[in-house]
């Protein structure tokens, strides 16, 4: 069995938290390799992209992109499609989520009032017409999964995304966003927050 590293910020969320997800639900073996901000300041320049997630494989290979690591891992703990449809469609919920969250992203860093332009641009535009697209696809899936009837990592990126969007954690973005635009969406949120997994993953990161 292949070693494993993956490195990102220590915080429960983002877009390393699906990877995480997926390796402990599968039981892959991995070290979760957890950075604060300071220290990320000093090791930025050893980073192939000077970007975060990053996934070590033997400590031979730095595997970069999170959706790439997302689909890697996946493969490993059973949670990927092995019918290439259904991996299509996995593959394009977990893109859907990444441009999200890099739109939203990209307001972060902004002073107060771009941030609050940025974001309710965002909340009156796109992130409603992405929600939509999110819940029609769950729902043309049969309203559980997104893709192969099953768990998935594609499930795991939109319960990411859902959990970060309803938080509170985004000025100037409704937290009912999703119920307004997805309300199918809250309930594959519950579904997987009441995984037995998920449920002790984070139970054990609240002690």
């Amino acid at each position: 069995m292949v070693a494993l590293t993956l490195i990102y910020f220590d915080f429960d969320g983002g877009r390393g938290e699906p990877a995480r997800l997926a390796m402990i639900i599968g039981g892959v073996a991995f070290e979760d390799k957890r950075v604060n901000f300071s220290e990320w300041t000093a090791m930025r320049e050893n980073m192939p992209l000077r970007a975060l997630p990053v996934l070590e494989v033997d400590r031979k290979f730095t595997l970069t992109q999170c959706n790439t690591i997302n689909r890697y891992v996946g493969k490993l703990a059973d949670l990927y499609p092995r019918d290439d449809w259904q991996a299509t469609l996995a593959d394009e919920v977990m893109d859907i989520c990444e441009d999200i969250g890099t739109q939203l992203g990209n307001t972060i860093q902004l002073e107060e009032a771009a941030k609050k332009k940025a974001r309710t641009d965002l909340t009156a535009n796109a992130l409603p017409r992405f929600l939509e697209h999110l819940d029609m696809r769950l729902q043309a899936a049969g309203g559980e999964w997104f893709a192969d009837g099953r768990l998935t990592v594609a499930d795991l990126k939109v319960f990411q995304l859902i959990r970060w969007l309803t938080s509170g954690a985004l000025d100037h973005v409704p937290t009912d966003l999703p119920s307004q635009f997805g309300p199918s969406l809250l309930k594959h949120l519950e579904r997987i927050q009441s995984h037995s997994k998920v449920q002790a993953y984070y139970a054990a990161r609240k002690k």
